[in-house]
């Protein structure tokens, strides 16, 4: 595994919104963490990330004890996050946003002082990263001018351009078109051949198509977890989230 998780909890006050979790990822799979509104999901991402610190349990990646690592040492570590609300530069071209995500990598982020220019060494990288998402013959054309399917295929593009071991994606779907859904789906597929991919996801559909490991959770706690068929024929799950057979 290169992401794991072990009786994480998270109190805030006198409420706890994550109990006794246990999470494990693993290279070249996608995992998918579901659960309805209110169930903890967000808050283990915050958790998983270092953006919230656990008032009690261990996470490790690739290896090394995080827990008590801070956000951006994690990120350079190789865990790496998107949001819900699209963390794009509307006003620069799909090369240009690239070219911006590729700046750290490079050793090139703090380098304020030099010409723009100094960038076009990133080009040829930009354009690779942007041509393995499929955006290659846009790449001239503004961020705000994509369909929104395509603003968070972009998105992907520069998380990748941070060469992450773990990606993990917080409600990809959101808002899309079954076509765009449907594109960024593959593009999921596509990454997860070279690295571990946890998504919170509320499309099941995508969900059954796309995940190998389901975890449910529910008020902060794991309901279940297994393969699309094994959660989804938990009656406790059916109860919670996917519905019985009396909810018409």
């Amino acid at each position: 595994m290169v992401l794991s998780a072990r009786d994480l909890r998270r109190d805030f006050g006198g409420f706890t919104a994550v109990k006794n979790v246990n999470l494990d990822v693993h290279h070249a799979q996608v995992h998918a963490l579901i659960g309805p509104n209110g169930a903890g999901k967000t808050t283990v991402f915050n958790l998983l990330t270092k953006f919230l610190q656990p008032t009690s349990g261990k996470i490790t990646l690739l290896g090394h004890d995080i827990t008590k690592t801070a956000p951006a040492r994690v990120a350079r570590m190789g865990l790496v996050r998107s949001f819900q609300i699209s963390a794009i530069f509307p006003h620069l071209t799909l090369l240009e946003n690239v070219r911006v995500a590729l700046q750290r990598p490079e050793h090139l982020a703090v380098q304020f002082w030099q010409p723009l220019s100094k960038l076009n060494v990133l080009n040829d990288k930009a354009m690779a990263l942007l041509e393995s998402v499929g955006l290659q013959n846009e790449y001239d054309s503004q961020a705000a001018d994509l369909s929104y399917g395509r603003k968070r295929v972009l998105e992907i593009a520069t998380t990748l351009a941070l060469d992450p071991k773990v990606l993990l994606l917080d409600e990809p779907m959101a808002g899309m078109g079954g076509e765009d859904v449907g594109m960024v789906a593959e593009l999921i597929r596509k990454v997860a051949k070279t690295r571990a991919v946890l998504m919170v996801e509320h499309n099941l559909k995508v969900v059954s198509d796309l995940c190998d490991h389901i975890t449910v959770l529910q008020r902060g706690e794991i309901l279940a977890q297994g393969d699309y068929a094994t959660v989804s024929n938990d009656e406790r799950v059916k109860v919670a989230y996917l519905g019985t057979d009396h909810d018409g």
